[in-house]
């Protein structure tokens, strides 16, 4: 008997681009996740003949051998994702929705496959990735006002905020956990009126980001900005989305944030300039943990001993 895997990174994108699949097309499914940095999710799959796998916002340069796997095998797979894919695979089973540009995410491309039908949650997630531009653009037909958009903006945010860590249990929410909150809900506008559970998260969000304001940046000049936050889960919970905002109020500036990681070394988040938002990805793949896409990328183990070649190429980059 065939079944349904739903393979989805575990931040706003991810959930609300299945989110939306799923509103429009519901299934019983194994649904398979974790934090945002677990990218490589396809080595926990296993699917044959008949069995139907749908992936969301993860890299498929980064689960190349595990797709090519399932496809081996016989399943038959369904992409969608905005991040550096390298060479897509050609293959009977496999239908790709990819579409590195760096104003398009996830969610924006399952919406347009959808045909819109439930755009509003795909303008969540553009808000929660940092594409507020791309946002408010994609809003434009919904016709909503300042106060909704800003609710909507909250949302993606806190949705983001949640996926941030360096294992589970620094999160408020598992990613799946998440999604069945949000399942019920076909209008955002409800969940965020309706939902006990997204008090909690907004709750943890604000508590979390009151912190960050003793921070200041380890080197700053006028096109960088980089800070390091201490090994603390408010920390590592927090680090994405402060870097989000930072981006969002120095658009001529590159930003990194590094989080010290209880193993030591650093977690690294990058932005490129809101003005060009282009190289983050290039930077960030000179390491060997590094990956994302063109404006957001990241590093997932940043040696000590390499902070002072990051500092260079983050300062060349940009």
């Amino acid at each position: 008997m065939s079944s349904y895997i739903d393979v989805f990174n575990g931040d706003a994108d991810g959930i609300c681009a299945l989110h939306q699949l799923r509103l429009a097309d519901p299934q019983e499914s194994q649904l398979v996740t974790g934090i945002k940095r677990d990218i490589s999710l396809l080595k926990n799959v296993q699917a044959g003949s008949g069995d139907k796998v749908t992936v969301l916002d993860i890299s498929l340069d980064k689960n190349r051998d595990d797709l090519l796997r399932l496809l081996e095998a016989g399943a038959q797979v369904r992409y969608f994702d905005h991040h550096y894919a390298g060479e897509i695979p050609q293959h009977a089973t496999l239908e790709t929705y990819i579409d590195t540009d760096a104003n398009v995410c996830s969610s924006l491309l399952v919406s347009h496959y959808l045909d819109d039908v439930y755009l509003a949650w795909a303008v969540t997630a553009a808000f929660g990735d940092n594409l507020y531009t791309s946002a408010e653009q994609a809003a434009i037909p919904l016709d909503l006002n300042s106060e909704q958009l800003e609710q909507l903006k909250l949302l993606g945010t806190c949705l983001n905020y949640n996926g941030y860590g360096s294992n589970l249990d620094d999160l408020i929410y598992h990613p799946d956990e998440l999604y069945r909150l949000l399942a019920p809900y076909a209008d955002p506008f409800a969940f965020i009126h309706e939902e006990p559970g997204y008090a909690r998260l907004q709750d943890a969000y604000h508590t979390d980001f009151e912190q960050v304001a003793a921070i200041t940046p380890d080197y700053a000049d006028d096109g960088h900005a980089l800070y390091v936050l201490p090994d603390a889960r408010w920390a590592r919970r927090v680090s994405g989305v402060y870097a989000n905002q930072l981006a969002q109020q120095y658009p001529q500036r590159a930003h990194a944030m590094l989080t010290t990681r209880p193993e030591g070394g650093y977690v690294v988040s990058v932005r490129a300039p809101l003005s060009n938002k282009s190289g983050a990805d290039e930077l960030c793949r000179q390491f060997e943990t590094g990956g994302g896409r063109q404006a957001a990328a990241g590093i997932n183990h940043l040696p000590v001993q390499d902070y002072d070649a990051f500092v260079t190429a983050f300062r060349a980059a940009f």
